[in-house]
């Protein structure tokens, strides 16, 4: 049973990112405590709890159904890591029993089951987080809080470009790639981590006219390879570009020029370029699995999305990435999937 200050989850999915959640609880151990783990294939879900127990230096339950998880009392939350197309099926009965989510993005395979899954949260009463671990970096906190104070002036250009690397071994799992399980590509299951960010920096965008192909590197039924130019609401304009195919992979990067200054996260670093002269850097550079290797990263970023997430249910209050606002990137997405198909410039929100 948790107490008032350290919450109690379960681990919902043992695929490639449970072993960094087991490490982001394990450094956030202060606050939240894995009761448990359920995964549909009973072996591996043995196998997870074997290795989250040994990790986490107590007993880790591996739950026969996804039922005794919802019944358990014990638990405060769920961190769902399934693929898209498995979580409705898994948030509907823990939220019908009051277990607050913790959600892998994306929330779903497409804006209308993202808005599913944020009102069935809503009206069984329990929070849902996203992990949007982006947000957490330190380059991340310094870029809100700058843009907040409001000394950089209105804003008139942005870039985004995430010119990641994946070969084809690993668009080889069964499923991956596909409409079916994950909703998409490159959009859905990678850059839509860069797309939250700077949606959170800039504010909504107007309207988008874009380009998506599949490359020759992959054979995939999605997009790979995905190029637009962008409208905001605040009258900026911008670029986007995203890929899973620009070997070797380098790191995604956002830049906004202000009338003052100019911002540029990359690499875990924010770089502030003023006008008059000044420079200032704020993070630290790190991994961020635009490569070969989609897990070579800090856990980090990860823990601190868990931290924030068990403090919120302390305090009552919204996490940092809530549903509700991920239905922003899951807006962005959708245009720019309508405007490949249709040509022609169409508007985020209809």
């Amino acid at each position: 049973m948790s107490d008032s200050t350290t919450k109690s989850a379960v681990i919902i999915g043992a695929g490639m990112v449970a072993g960094t959640h087991i490490a982001a609880c394990e450094a956030a151990r202060e606050h939240v405590h894995v009761n448990g783990v359920w995964a549909r294939n009973s072996e591996r879900c043995q196998a997870f709890a074997k290795d989250a127990s040994a990790a986490l230096g107590y007993d880790v339950t591996c739950f026969d159904t996804l039922d005794s998880v919802a019944k358990d009392s014990d638990v405060d939350f769920a961190i769902v890591l399934t693929p898209p197309n498995a979580r409705k099926a898994i948030i509907q009965p823990l939220a019908a029993a009051g277990k607050h989510i913790l959600l892998e993005k994306p929330v779903g395979r497409n804006g209308d089951e993202a808005r599913e899954i944020v009102q069935l949260c809503h009206e069984a009463d329990v929070s849902l987080g996203i992990v949007f671990q982006h947000r957490m970096r330190a380059a991340s906190i310094a870029a809100a809080e700058l843009i907040g104070e409001g000394a950089l002036g209105q804003l008139g250009l942005v870039e985004i470009t995430v010119p990641w690397w994946r070969d084809q071994s690993y668009y080889d799992e069964p499923g991956r790639g596909t409409y079916e399980r994950d909703g998409g590509g490159v959009l859905i299951s990678q850059a839509i981590h860069t797309i939250d960010l700077a949606l959170s920096l800039t504010g909504p965008v107007k309207s988008i006219n874009a380009m998506a192909r599949t490359t020759r590197f992959h054979e995939i039924e999605s997009e790979d390879f995905v190029v637009a130019g962008l409208e905001f609401e605040c009258g900026a304009v911008g670029s986007f570009t995203a890929s899973t195919a620009s070997f070797p992979g380098t790191p995604e990067s956002i830049s906004l020029h202000f009338d003052k200054a100019s911002l540029t996260l990359a690499r875990g670093e924010l770089q502030v370029s003023w006008r008059d002269g000044r420079s200032e850097l704020f993070g630290a550079a790190g991994g961020t699995g635009g490569g070969a290797d989609p897990m070579a990263f800090t856990h980090e970023w990860h823990q601190g999305i868990i931290e924030d997430f068990a403090t919120a249910l302390n305090e009552g209050r919204a996490p940092i990435a809530t549903g509700e606002a991920a239905l922003a990137a899951h807006d962005f997405i959708d245009a720019i999937i309508r405007s490949a198909k249709t040509g022609q410039t169409e508007d985020v929100n209809q």
